[in-house]
This record gives C-alpha cells, sequence and structure tokens, in this order.
C-alpha cells in the first residue's frame, strides 16, 4: 500500500513544471485560454498548452500549475513549462544548428533564401527556407537559425537525411561535432587476418 501511495506521489508532481519562468525585459506573454503567445525582439510565437495545465502570469513570472489531474498530467506540466521556456528563449536569442558536409564534390550553396545541395546525385537538391528560419553557409558548414526550436531542428534533420553518413569514410552530411561509427572496411579486414 505504501509503494501505491509514493507512485501517486511522484506522478502528481514535475520538477521542471513547478519552476517558474522569469520574463525577460522587451518579451511579452499573454495567454488566451489554452494558447500562449509570446513575443520579443526576433519576432512572434504561439503555442497550445494542454488542457490539464493552467498557466498564469504574475510578478514578472509565468507560472504552471495542474488544472486537472490524469494520467498524465505530470508530463505534460513539465512538457508546457519547457515549450513556454523555448518560446521566450526563441523570441530573444534564437536557435541555431550546424551541419557539415563531408565528400569530394559535395557541397552547399544559397540561391536566393533557399539551400542548394551538391551531393553526387545528377541534379542539385533545393531546400526551401520556410518562414523564419535563414540559412548560412561557411566553406562546408551549413547554419540554420530561427526563433521555433522545432522548426530548427525538423529542417536539420530533413537537411542531414538528404545524405546521410555512410559508415566507412564518413561521406555525407552530420551534426558538427556528431561522431559517426565507423566501419573497417574489405582491405582492412582483409589485412588484419
Amino acid at each position: 500500500m505504501l509503494i501505491v501511495k509514493l507512485l501517486n506521489c511522484s506522478r502528481s508532481v514535475s520538477r521542471i513544471g513547478k519552476l517558474p519562468i522569469q520574463i525577460p525585459s522587451g518579451v511579452t506573454v499573454e495567454i488566451n485560454g489554452q494558447e500562449v503567445f509570446v513575443k520579443g525582439s526576433r519576432g512572434q510565437l504561439k503555442q497550445i498548452i494542454p488542457e490539464e495545465i493552467k498557466i498564469e502570469v504574475s510578478d514578472n513570472q509565468v507560472v504552471f500549475t495542474v488544472f486537472n489531474q490524469t494520467k498524465n498530467s505530470s508530463a505534460c506540466w513539465g512538457l508546457s513549462r519547457a515549450l513556454v521556456n523555448n518560446m521566450i528563449k526563441g523570441v530573444t536569442e534564437g536557435f541555431e544548428k550546424k551541419l557539415e558536409i563531408e565528400g569530394v564534390g559535395y557541397k552547399a550553396v544559397l540561391g536566393g533564401a533557399d539551400l542548394v545541395l551538391s551531393l553526387g546525385f545528377s541534379h542539385p537538391i533545393i531546400i526551401k527556407a520556410p518562414q523564419g528560419i535563414v540559412f548560412k553557409v561557411e566553406k562546408n558548414v551549413i547554419i540554420i537559425s530561427g526563433i521555433d526550436k522545432k522548426l530548427v531542428g525538423q529542417i536539420s534533420a530533413d537537411i542531414r537525411a538528404e545524405k546521410k553518413p555512410e559508415p566507412y569514410k564518413g561521406k555525407g552530411i552530420h551534426y558538427l561535432g556528431e561522431v559517426i561509427r565507423r566501419k573497417a572496411g574489405k582491405k582492412a579486414t582483409a589485412t588484419a587476418s
């Protein structure tokens, strides 16, 4: 019986969700029912919060509480807090991902706002920049930046998926600093045995 009570207590408390978010100067947070609007110097973002969570702005802080106790309310509590925190960080600082291109003849150039990739195929691959996303190319590094963390991550994953790094020589597109697990080629295995 004691174990069941402890499990129920752990469900109802979220270590991340109970922390308030300090609103920096120059950022406005508006709440309309379950919709949260965050406006800052870099732009505006909107997010819909799950119905179990109550969100309030008081004393220049955003506070989250569980409104309706359900099975997933603790997870939704922490998620809601993290989403709004990312929105505030996005409109003040922004987010950035870097991808590196490896391989002879592989390159990326900007075609206006879009990204044009030459990856050894018979045709170039054009990645259109969605609204709020900016591409930059420095030598063999592609920089994706924007205010929406989810969108920046998704576009980065889509670009990486165009030519995933192969395990023998590591040719392809990978995140900057990503470690590629290498396999030994046929020659290396033949000389070892």
